[in-house]
């Protein structure tokens, strides 16, 4: 069962997602270059909210390349040596077969539950006396002036190490891990496949990115002082967006197994918090604060439609809103006319600044509390 989400939202002056040099990201779509905001800002504007929307810290996943200083201060608290703490850690995470580089930091941002740290610390204690013994080892047969983590060998039998790590990987109880997933380079066994699928945001319109001149003067500078202390320019731009998100509520129990409420408020979660979040990119300089003004939702057996290809040909004049609104609702009806709609289970739409048509009337909500529990109900009673 596929839930999906499309919404039409216009901001303002704003620079939600920069790009290297400071621009608000673009990308080319019909010929002309467009507004963007990445899936992946968008999704970390929904995880940073989520606790908002009724799901426990509990349930929650950290990204962190920090794992093994979090853990060496965990270990501190328990009373170990914290002058040998990092390195005990980075070598059980090795022995675990994961890399710790530089500083020990971890190749790359690591996607773990609520009580990895716990359970790595609970590893490390186990193994305190010969992973600490063949650490002062390595330590002392190693270059001085080197900064690179201590290897040492195996201090468990593999089966033993492989189980460790499955505790300690388990992601069977994060729901933001069963909602957008997880890579992990050097243990594919510990992957989760996401529940959900994020599309870039795109402006509807042709978009060019302008710049704001500003000039600031020193508060205590004399009144006999002529020009500006500083000045500079600022990159922003206005613009409304397309925005698609879908949810696989198969994919999602099969990530949260055996928990049919944690999968209930995941998924209840998921959709208020991509409702109700922005990027929080340039917001106390421009308080974009803005909430979508046209949403469509439905419920599908299968498939997918991304209903971006209705601003193909940008949208012109001054009612941007209306316009786009009108097309994506005419889009969507033109394939469900051709396709068919024997895998929809519901609609359910509406437009704050403009009428719906062609939505059919049986197919718009006048509420967010209706548009969502019509979507949710029928995606989890069915799913």
């Amino acid at each position: 069962m596929i839930l999906e989400l499309h919404l039409l939202q216009s901001f303002p002056v704003s620079n939600l997602n920069r790009d290297d040099l400071g621009q608000p990201k673009s990308a080319t779509f019909g010929g002309v270059p467009r507004a963007r905001i990445s899936s992946q800002s968008l999704k970390r504007a929904a995880r940073d909210e989520f606790t908002d929307y009724g799901l426990q810290k509990t349930n929650l996943g950290s990204r962190t390349k920090r794992l093994v200083i979090a853990t060496a201060e965990e270990l501190g608290k328990r009373g170990r040596d914290t002058e040998i703490a990092p390195a005990v850690a980075a070598a059980a995470l090795g022995q675990l077969g994961f890399k710790v580089e530089k500083a020990h930091r971890t190749q790359y941002l690591m996607f773990v539950g609520h009580r990895a740290i716990e359970l790595l610390a609970d590893f490390c204690e186990e193994n305190w006396d010969p992973i600490a013994e063949a650490v002062e080892k390595a330590k002392a047969s190693k270059k001085k002036d080197s900064d690179e983590p201590v290897k040492i060998a195996k201090v468990k039998p593999e089966k033993e190490v492989a189980a460790a790590a499955k505790r300690i990987f388990d992601a069977t109880r994060s729901a933001d891990i069963a909602l957008f997933g997880r890579m992990i380079a050097d243990n594919s066994d510990f992957n989760v496949n996401a529940a959900s699928q994020v599309a870039h945001a795109i402006s509807t319109h042709a978009v060019a990115t302008e710049f704001d001149y500003y000039t600031a003067v020193d508060d205590l500078k004399k009144d006999d002082e002529p020009g500006a202390d500083m000045i500079g320019t600022i990159d922003f731009n206005t613009a409304c967006y397309y925005r698609y998100i879908n949810l696989d509520l198969t994919q999602l129990r099969k990530n949260l197994p055996g928990d049919e409420e944690l999968v209930a408020q995941a998924a209840k979660a998921w959709l208020d918090a991509f409702i109700e979040t922005t990027p929080t990119g340039k917001q106390t300089t421009t308080a974009a604060r803005t909430m979508p003004e046209t949403l469509l939702g439905t419920v599908r057996n299968r498939g997918a439609w991304n209903l971006a290809n209705a601003f193909l040909r940008p949208v012109t004049g001054t009612d941007l809103l209306g316009t786009s609104t009108q097309r994506m609702f005419e889009h969507f009806e033109k394939l469900r006319g051709f396709y068919g709609d024997a895998a929809l289970r519901t609609v359910a739409g509406a437009a704050l600044s403009c009428g719906t048509d062609p939505l059919p009337a049986e197919d718009t909500v006048t509420g967010i509390d209706e548009l969502s529990t019509r979507l949710l109900t029928t995606a989890l009673e069915t799913a």
